[in-house]
């Protein structure tokens, strides 16, 4: 079965400048706008925002 354009696969990028990213996928219809979310930094050492790259 064929994956759904409606769910795109959308990288997560740290905002701590330390080049760490998450990969995740989101629904389209639901959330247009970049996806902002707090995950763990293993660099940093700390919880921090992670935002969506294009």
């Amino acid at each position: 079965m064929a994956r759904s354009t409606a769910r795109p696969v959308v990288k997560l990028t740290s905002t701590a400048g330390t080049g760490v990213t998450y990969v995740t996928r989101k629904n389209r219809l639901n959330d247009p706008d970049r996806l902002v979310l707090r995950k763990y930094d293993p660099v940093a050492g700390a919880h921090v925002e992670f935002r969506e790259e294009r």
